[in-house]
């Protein structure tokens, strides 16, 4: 991989530097002998990037096995399509494809990488380039990366981390604007439950020093695959459980959370089919 140069982390401000977060708790994860995940280029990351992780508060791994869960689907889908594009909104750190490539799913797919400018250029700084891999340095909510999306060989768009953070307006906006821009496509985003929503309100404190941005919008698993008959455009919708993690983490697949209460209480990860 090669020795790259340090650099601070404070570059990244407000919802950008909550990727420093998820990436502290995959690197630290990768980092384990037990980890749930294998993610070199995560820890090259942490090493590379200086800043105050601790005030995250404690690792958790949740957010590798929210990754997972997101390479199994892509998986899934560029060996059901070859060649297909991949739009990962709002990337940030993520080092997904690297994971995917390591094990020969890329092949001659194209990865877009959408973010802000600061989090391109740093992912420009830290990470190989890549020919199959096109950044296009803007916002999620700039419908212009649209235009730039080749649909001949079938589109995945991933939103990991994101939708949370955005108004309830912009974030439904935003899945009903891509079921109607990639007909045929599929999306991929996870949504927190609505408690986690309303902590964040009157601040969600990880540590002494950190407290969240707001998460504003929220979904449970059942509002979630509902989006089916409530937005035009998306033909259908299932919801994919996180895999067996260590400890709780465990259970975090059990079909005992789709029953409830418990089926409010847990986060969903969501896949949408949109119609032809």
């Amino acid at each position: 991989m090669g020795a790259v140069t340090p650099i601070d982390g404070e570059v990244l401000e407000g919802v950008s530097a909550t990727t420093l977060w998820t990436l502290r708790n995959r690197a630290t994860e990768a980092k384990r002998a037990d980890g749930v995940i294998r993610d070199p280029w995560a820890i090259t990351l942490l090493d590379a990037i200086t800043y105050d992780y601790g005030k995250f508060g404690r690792p958790s791994q949740f957010h590798a096995l929210r990754a997972l869960a997101f390479d199994a689907v892509t998986r899934t889908f560029l060996d059901d399509h070859p060649n297909a594009s991949v739009v990962a909104l709002a990337e940030g750190l993520q080092s997904s494809f690297w994971r995917l490539d390591r094990d020969r799913h890329i092949g001659a797919s194209t990865w877009y990488s959408v973010d802000l400018p600061p989090v391109i250029e740093l992912r420009r700084r830290l990470l190989p380039h890549d020919d199959r891999i096109v950044t296009l340095p803007r916002s999620a909510l700039d419908r212009g990366w649209m235009d730039r999306v080749d649909t001949s060989h079938g589109v995945l768009i991933t939103a990991e981390g994101l939708l949370m953070y955005l108004r309830p307006d912009d974030a439904l906006r935003l899945i009903r604007d891509c079921a109607q821009r990639f007909p045929g496509a599929t999306m991929m985003f996870d949504s927190n439950p609505h408690w986690v929503s309303a902590r964040a309100r009157r601040g969600l404190r990880l540590s002494d020093r950190y407290v969240t941005p707001p998460l504003p919008f929220a979904l449970s698993p059942r509002e979630a695959t509902a989006l089916a008959g409530r937005l035009p455009g998306i033909a259908s919708a299932r919801d994919v459980r996180l895999p067996r993690g260590r400890g709780l983490f465990r259970y975090a697949g059990c079909r005992a959370f789709d029953r409830e209460p418990l089926q409010r209480m847990r986060p969903s990860t969501t896949v949408l089919e949109f119609g032809s």
